[in-house]
C-alpha cells in the first residue's frame, strides 16, 4: 500500500456530446448528453469520473448547475493539494455536506480510479469485485410501437440479456401486449420513471400479466411508502431507481418491503463506497441489485462496468454498447458487447480507458483549472 496520494491539481470540464437518436422517457427527452467530467492529477497520474446530473432536475434534484457549483466551490478547494489514504478517508471529508450525491461521486469516483493507477490494479479488484467480464441489458426509450418492436428484434437478435421498455400512461399497455406477443420468452422490464401514483393501482396490476422480470420506480421519485403498498398489491417485483440515493434510505426501503429488486447507480448514491454499502444491504437482504445507466460516455460506463463485477449484481445492467448513444466517444477504447456480454475494460489500471483528448477538447464546452 503505497502512502497517501497528494492531489495536485484537478480540471472541471462541462462535455457535451450529441446522441445518435433522441432518447424519450416519461420526464421528456434528451438529444444531447451533457455532463461534468473531473480529472484529478497526483505526481503525473490522472484519475477520472463523470457526473450524472442533468441539464434540468427531470432525474432528481441535482443538475449540471448545482454540481459544477459544489465542485467548484466547495469539494474541490476542499481536496486540492491535501493527501488521502483512501477512497474511504475521502467520502468522510464530503459526508457533512446534505445531499449533493452527484458531485461528491464525481470527485470520490475520480479519486478510486487515481488510487487504483498509484496501486496498479484494476478497479474492480479494490472494489471486491471478481468478474471478467458482466452480464448486459438493454434499455429501449419511447417510440411508436412498430418502431420499438423493430428496435427489440435488433437488440434480442444482437444477444442481450434483457429488453426494458420505457413506460408512461398511455404508453405501457398496448405496447406490452404487441412486445409479448411477438417475444414471449425474452426477458422483459418496463421502467415507469416515475409515471404513475397509486391512484393507477388498477393499470398497474395488469402488468402482472406480463410476465415481467420487474417493474422499475413507478411511483414518485422520493416516496418508498407508497412503493411499499404497490408491492403488496403486486405479484411482479418492484425495482427502485430514483428513491434509493444512499444506504440508509435502502435499508428503510428494504425493511418497508417497498421493493424486491434495486438498481444501484454509483453516480446517483454518491460513488463507490455508499453503492458498495447498498450492495452489501441487499446480500444480507436476499434482494437481487443491478447497475443502471444514465447514458454515460466513456468515463461513467467503465465505472459501472468495473462495479458490476460484484458478486450480488445478478441481474442484467444498462452498460450497454456506447455506439447504440454516441459517433464518438470520449475514451479511446471502444466500450461495445458481443452477444449479451461486456468485457471489463483493461487497457491499464483504473477504470481501464483513457481519454481521447484531441476529441474531448472539441466537445468541451468549459474548461476550469485547479491547483
Amino acid at each position: 500500500m503505497p502512502s497517501a496520494i497528494t492531489i495536485d491539481s484537478a480540471e472541471l470540464r462541462l462535455v457535451e456530446l450529441p446522441l445518435l437518436t433522441p432518447f424519450k422517457i416519461a420526464t421528456g427527452t434528451q438529444t444531447r448528453k451533457v455532463f461534468p467530467l473531473l480529472i484529478l492529477r497526483s505526481g503525473g497520474v490522472e484519475g477520472y469520473a463523470e457526473g450524472v446530473s442533468d441539464v434540468l432536475p427531470d432525474y432528481l434534484p441535482e443538475t449540471n448547475v448545482t454540481s459544477m457549483l459544489m465542485l467548484r466551490e466547495v469539494f474541490l478547494p476542499q481536496i486540492v493539494g491535501q493527501s488521502f489514504d483512501t477512497p474511504w478517508q475521502l467520502e468522510r471529508l464530503m459526508r457533512p455536506w446534505r445531499d449533493h450525491q452527484m458531485a461528491k461521486a464525481c470527485v470520490e469516483m475520480a479519486f478510486w480510479d487515481l488510487w487504483a493507477k498509484v496501486l496498479g490494479q484494476p478497479l474492480r479488484a479494490l472494489l471486491g469485485g471478481t468478474k471478467t467480464e458482466v452480464e448486459v441489458g438493454v434499455s429501449l426509450g419511447i417510440k411508436e410501437i412498430p418502431a420499438t418492436l423493430n428496435d427489440v428484434a435488433a437488440h434480442v437478435q444482437q444477444g442481450y440479456r434483457r429488453i426494458k421498455l420505457k413506460v408512461m400512461r398511455g404508453h405501457d399497455l398496448r405496447l406490452l401486449d404487441a412486445v409479448r406477443a411477438r417475444f414471449p420468452d425474452v426477458h422483459l422490464t418496463v421502467d415507469a420513471n416515475c409515471a404513475y401514483t397509486l391512484a393507477d393501482l388498477p393499470l398497474l396490476r395488469r402488468f402482472d400479466a406480463y410476465g415481467l422480470d420487474y417493474v422499475e420506480q413507478p411511483l414518485a421519485w422520493n416516496d418508498y411508502v407508497d412503493h411499499a403498498v404497490l408491492q403488496r398489491a403486486l405479484a411482479t417485483p418492484v425495482c427502485l431507481d430514483e428513491c434509493i440515493r444512499s444506504s440508509a434510505e435502502c435499508r428503510k426501503a428494504l425493511a418497508m418491503g417497498a421493493g424486491q429488486v434495486v438498481n444501484i447507480k454509483v453516480g446517483r448514491v454518491g460513488g463507490h463506497v455508499e453503492a458498495r454499502r447498498i450492495h452489501d444491504i441487499c446480500q444480507a437482504w436476499d434482494v437481487p441489485v443491478w447497475c443502471g445507466g444514465m447514458l454515460e460516455a466513456g468515463i461513467g460506463r467503465a465505472h459501472n462496468i468495473h462495479l458490476s463485477t460484484l458478486e450480488g449484481f445478478s441481474k442484467p445492467g444498462d452498460t450497454s454498447s456506447a455506439s447504440r448513444y454516441f459517433e464518438r466517444d470520449i475514451v479511446v477504447e471502444r466500450l461495445e458487447t458481443e452477444n449479451g456480454i461486456m468485457p471489463v475494460p483493461s487497457a491499464g489500471p483504473g477504470i481501464g480507458v483513457t481519454l481521447d483528448y484531441d476529441y474531448l477538447e472539441a466537445v468541451s464546452a468549459s474548461v476550469e483549472r485547479f491547483g
